[in-house]
């Protein structure tokens, strides 16, 4: 018995392993904090070198532009020979009305279908559908972009006669048809985290199934419902290839939505492919438009935020 006990004691060589392997878990413990810091410090780090580029190339522009000029100008002609006039208000303006345009049309089939996929399908038929409706989000924007000039303009154009072929209406169509599949999937999942025994409770006290899911289900999801529209709608302010090739290169401060249009970002695609030369005030005011756009998008998460953070609901 004495015998079988000595033998079941561990060996030097196997105390020696579990000692080594016990100083590599540990390094490995001391180890993973500093690389999963230095992966956030590069996302950090690349985002401040963004804006500083942004900002140091933007006050390069504005040493021959005066800002105020700038701000507030009716007149975007860079180009021009003799007087090259750079307010940025007819820019802002196109992607104001391509943005509206696709809220419009986003908002309410997204957050429709959305109300739909939660409260009313099937798991069969979320299943299905959910899937095909997420499809859209990756049909390449270039893509939407010929959708919109080859089949959506000639469509428009048999109910508007005077629409043009370059135009706001059709691409702000196209750009909300883009964005319904983050709107419709982003609140879906926020409605489906929203418990049953909320519902349960509505539908206990007489509500009907509509009434749960407009007055219960929607108001519970409403930081979730916020913050994908805000993102949709920094999405449609941001797309590029769509109203490059559906809108046009006309910078107008009008409220006319049949016309060419050209917005910030189809602005910087026109001079970053080549139609400037390098150190040039065009140059630079690539920086001062893209500085502008950031500021749309750094406002409007920031009013999201607010929003969210004062409709969101604990459970």
């Amino acid at each position: 018995m004495a015998q079988k006990q000595v033998t079941d004691q561990p060996s030097v060589q196997e105390l020696i392993a579990k000692s080594s392997n016990k100083k590599q878990k540990q390094l490995v413990e001391k180890l993973i904090p500093i690389i999963l810091f230095i992966i956030a410090s590069i996302s950090v780090l690349t985002t401040i070198g963004i804006v500083l580029t942004l900002i140091v190339e933007t006050i390069i522009f504005f040493k021959d532009i005066p800002v105020f000029s700038f701000l507030f100008g009716t007149e975007w002609y860079p180009f021009a020979n003799k007087e090259p006039a750079f307010g940025i208000l007819p820019l802002i303006a196109g992607t104001l009305k391509v943005t509206i345009i696709a809220v419009i049309v986003a908002v309410p089939f997204g957050i429709g279908s959305a109300i739909f996929l939660s409260e009313y399908a099937s798991d069969t038929t979320r299943r299905i559908i959910k899937p095909i409706l997420e499809v859209l989000a990756g049909i390449p924007t270039i893509v939407y972009g010929f959708f919109a000039l080859t089949f959506v303009t000639p469509l428009l154009q048999q109910f508007i006669p005077d629409l043009k072929i370059f135009n706001a209406l059709s691409p702000g169509i196209v750009v909300g048809i883009m964005i319904l599949p983050m709107i419709a999937s982003l609140s879906e999942d926020a409605m489906s985290s929203v418990p049953n025994s909320i519902r349960e409770g509505a539908l206990a006290m007489g509500s009907t199934k509509l009434e749960v899911a407009l007055k219960v289900v929607v108001p519970a999801a409403l930081s979730g419902i916020v913050a994908s529209v805000v993102l949709a709608i920094s999405r449609a302010i941001g797309e590029t290839m769509i109203v490059s090739l559906a809108g046009g290169s006309t910078p107008k401060f009008d409220f006319d939505v049949t016309g060419s249009i050209q917005t910030m970002t189809a602005y910087i695609v026109q001079v970053s492919s080549g139609d400037a030369g390098y150190g040039t005030t065009i140059y630079y005011s690539i920086y001062s438009v893209g500085f502008t756009l950031f500021l749309f998008t750094l406002v409007m998460n920031l009013i999201a935020h607010a929003i969210s953070k004062k409709y969101r609901e604990e459970y």
